[in-house]
This record gives C-alpha cells, sequence and structure tokens, in this order.
C-alpha cells in the first residue's frame, strides 16, 4: 500500500481475531463486544468472530516469554486462517504479543504481504505498567490486570517499565513500522473504577492512567533521544566541571498511529471496563464499540489520516493532557550498563534543580532488573509552566573517580526543544551514553631499571 492511499485487500467477508490480556482463561474477558460488532456493523458487512486461546501455560509458567506468546499465536492464526487477510482487537498485553509477532514474521520489507489488515489495541501496555514491579505475589490480589490469578516471571519483566524488551521492540517500531502493513489503532482510557482500587498500592488511582496502564504508555505516538557524552565543561549548576551531553538522534515513528482517550474508561471490569463493560444492551451507546467499527470500515490512507484527526480532536474534548512519561537508560561507549547514578533535572535559563512547580514529580520507577534504567511520570500541565520553557537533566555517575570510572554529564535544551521532546499523554525513550574513563596508571610501560613494585599506583 502506497501513501497515495491504494486501497486495502479488505474482503466482504472479515476474519476478526480477538487477543486477549494477560493471565486470562474464559472468553468471558470480551464481555459482549463481539456480538455488539458484529449486530451494528453494517449489514453489508459481515464478520466471522475467532477466539484464539493462547492457553493457560502463559499465566503460570514463568519460563513463558513474549516471544514465545507470538510464535503460538502463529500457529493458531496459520491453522485457524492460513493465508486470508484478518483483523484484531487486542486488550492490555495482547497489543505488545501483536507487535511482536509483527516483528518476527514481518520484518519491514515484509510488511505489505502482512494478512493482518488492521491493529486495533485497547488500553495497550505498549510501554509496560508501573504495576508489574510489584511482584508475582502482591499482583495477584489486583484484579484489575490479572484478575486474580498470579502471572509468568518473564511477561511480568518485560512489562515493568524501561524492560529491555520494550526498548528493543518500540526500537524497531520506530525504525521499521510503516503503514505498509497493518493500520494501528490505539484507544485507551483513563478511569479509575473504585472497585478495583488497592488502598495499599496508589498506581491503582495513579492521575493519567485507567487504573493499570498509563496514557502516555498506550501510546505508539513516543520519540527517542540519543545523548552522548562529548566535551568537559565547567558551568554546571554547582560549579563543578561536567561534560556535555549532546543530542546525537531525535527519532519518532515514521508514521502517526491514530490514538484516542476513551471517555469514561477504566482498564477491566463490568462497569467501567474499555471492553469488559460492553453488552449487547449498551452496546450502541458506547463510544469504544463505534469507533472500533469506525477502525475496522478504514479502508486506505486518506481515510486514516481523517479518522485519525478525528481521534486526536475528541480525545481533547472535556479533558486536558494528564501526564509525560521519560524512560531513561544510561550506558557508556563501550556498551556496559552504568547502574549505580543519580538523576537530577534541571530548569530555567540557568538550568538549576528545584526551580520547577510543586507537584509536577508524579512518580519515578528503577527498573528491578535494569539498574541502569529509570522512568519518570511527570505533571504535563505543571512541567509546561517551567521558566522559559527550558528543561535539562544531569547525570552523576558512580563510580566517579579510580582506575575506570565516569564524569557527570548535563543537556540543557532550548525552549522549541521542550515542546519536542516531552509531549503530554506521550513517551519519551532517552539513551544516555557516558564515555568511560580509564586512568593512564591502569597501563603503562618502563624502563627495566624502574622496575619494582606499582601497587601504590592503583591509589587514588
Amino acid at each position: 500500500m502506497s501513501s497515495s492511499g491504494k486501497l486495502l485487500a479488505v474482503e466482504v467477508m472479515m476474519e476478526l481475531v480477538f487477543v486477549h490480556g494477560w493471565s486470562v482463561t474464559n472468553t468471558d474477558t470480551y464481555a459482549q463486544l463481539p456480538q455488539a460488532l458484529v449486530k451494528l456493523m453494517d449489514p453489508e458487512v459481515a464478520l466471522s468472530i475467532r477466539h484464539i486461546h493462547l492457553g493457560r501455560y502463559i499465566s503460570f509458567d514463568d519460563e513463558v516469554r513474549l516471544s514465545d506468546i507470538a510464535k503460538a499465536f502463529n500457529d493458531a492464526r496459520e491453522e485457524l486462517l492460513g493465508d486470508k487477510p484478518f483483523a484484531v482487537i487486542t486488550h492490555s498485553t495482547g497489543a505488545p504479543v501483536m507487535r511482536q509477532w509483527l516483528q518476527m514474521y514481518f520484518a519491514a520489507d515484509k510488511l505489505a504481504l502482512c494478512p493482518l489488515t488492521h491493529l486495533i489495541m485497547l488500553a495497550p501496555a505498549n510501554h509496560g505498567s508501573a504495576l508489574a514491579q510489584l511482584g508475582k505475589s502482591r499482583l495477584g490480589r489486583i484484579k484489575s490486570f490479572f484478575g486474580g490469578i498470579e502471572p509468568g516471571e518473564r511477561i511480568l519483566d518485560w512489562l515493568e517499565l524501561g524492560s529491555d524488551g520494550q526498548h528493543q521492540l518500540n526500537l524497531h517500531w520506530l525504525k521499521e513500522f510503516t503503514l505498509a502493513g497493518p493500520l494501528p489503532f490505539v484507544l485507551t482510557g483513563e478511569t479509575i473504577d473504585s472497585q478495583f482500587y488497592d488502598y495499599l498500592n496508589s498506581y491503582t488511582a495513579e492521575a493519567g492512567s485507567d487504573g493499570v496502564v498509563r496514557v502516555a504508555s498506550a501510546n505508539l505516538n513516543f520519540s527517542h533521544l540519543l545523548l552522548a557524552q562529548t566535551t568537559q565543561t565547567c558551568d554546571g549548576f554547582d560549579g563543578l566541571c561536567v561534560s556535555t551531553l549532546e543530542l546525537r538522534k531525535h527519532s519518532k515513528p515514521r508514521q502517526r498511529t491514530a490514538f484516542e482517550v476513551i471517555n469514561n474508561a477504566s482498564h477491566s471490569g463490568s462497569k467501567k471496563g474499555i471492553m469488559g463493560s460492553v453488552t449487547s444492551r449498551n452496546a450502541a451507546t458506547k463510544p469504544v464499540v463505534q469507533r472500533i467499527i469506525q477502525c475496522l470500515k478504514v479502508g486506505n490512507l486518506t481515510e486514516y489520516e481523517a479518522l485519525s484527526e478525528q481521534m486526536t480532536l475528541a480525545s481533547q474534548v472535556k479533558r486536558k493532557p494528564r501526564a509525560s512519561m521519560l524512560v531513561v537508560r544510561v550506558t557508556d561507549d563501550t556498551g556496559l550498563p552504568v547502574e549505580d547514578f543519580d538523576i537530577i533535572l534541571l530548569s530555567g535559563v540557568e538550568f538549576v534543580p528545584g526551580k520547577f512547580t510543586k507537584g509536577f514529580m508524579l512518580d519515578k520507577q528503577k527498573n528491578h532488573k535494569n539498574n541502569h534504567v529509570v522512568t519518570f511520570y511527570f505533571d504535563a500541565n505543571k512541567l509546561a509552566k517551567v521558566s522559559d520553557g527550558k528543561i535539562g537533566l544531569r547525570v552523576e555517575p558512580r563510580p566517579n573517580n579510580g582506575m575506570c570510572y565516569y564524569r557527570s554529564g548535563e543537556f540543557h535544551s532550548d525552549s522549541e526543544q521542550m515542546q519536542v521532546l516531552l509531549k503530554a499523554d506521550q513517551t519519551t525513550m532517552v539513551d544516555i551514553i557516558l564515555q568511560r574513563q580509564i586512568s593512564p596508571k591502569t597501563f603503562t610501560l618502563v624502563a627495566p631499571e624502574d622496575s619494582g613494585d606499582f601497587s601504590h599506583l592503583a591509589d587514588n
């Protein structure tokens, strides 16, 4: 399919596949959404509903990975559908499953051959969930996430904010996904259903989320920054010498993904769940049902862009953008992770800390397995009020002396950059590359007459 708007090969008989979220053991998780779509779709378009069961092992086997589920899906697809064109509606973790499947079986040069026509993602955990860090035992009781069933450890690792799996899959999406393949749509909510509130865990009532997935985490319109340490200067906010973190690359997806925040929708549940609350009686008045039908009817790029714009405008009605997410990953120029560091946020003309509006920081979470990754969650409205629209960050790594060590580095944005680099309702991935410093004492060559004990060289 070309950017000129070539028609998609959508057959009259549309195969529609539902891919559920994590730890689901019964197709009632779809509520009555499949039946509602058949009932409300235009008479001339018939839907053949296929439920793909991924197996109980997904929830209980700690060794199952996202790639395993993607392969299992492909096996089930080939058996049920062969090469027939089909559309998919996912919920929660189902979206990363399908995106992983696309990466594994339809890389960039094969996207145009993909039989998937539409990928409609409901409350997708595309950038993970803050809840995943709580661990299996605590998550087992949070009905809105796992339905009371303990999840597998490997998938929890993927879902934790800042995981390697997310980093790899999202970079692949940035570099290779185009609308030559399936048309992607993201529909998510930001309503908290009180019946799922866990008074011991504030994440279940987090602003800018549906109780499980943040709006910024669901959104596939995100960006990636590469900051590389360069020359040493002496203009740090505390007068110490620091190095410049130079913006080497700013990447955005090659195509914008249609995105909408659905009114009064939570992650799960029969009362407000974006999927679970749909019944045959209320379907006609459910915004999410109407929007899914519109998504399924899109047949070319012109229609896609028009609907995408309509969805953007709908998201702005009676709401303000809530939050933005910043995922910072620190490595060195040899590829090693830098696991001991502090990130200090800076703002204003002089780029100093402590000048932000009170309450701008909503959350900060370090990845359990990747100690070199930290995720910040900001109040986007308060962040937008920083002095002169300038923001920066300073990384203070350790060790900062010895035989092998690192120097601090700072990045300073200009006013225009901030509006582009850190957007409301979106995620920004930042890779910081520090220069590993090696003392000249580490290896020396001396004349024979200077031989002897050199243990003192290791003293700082």
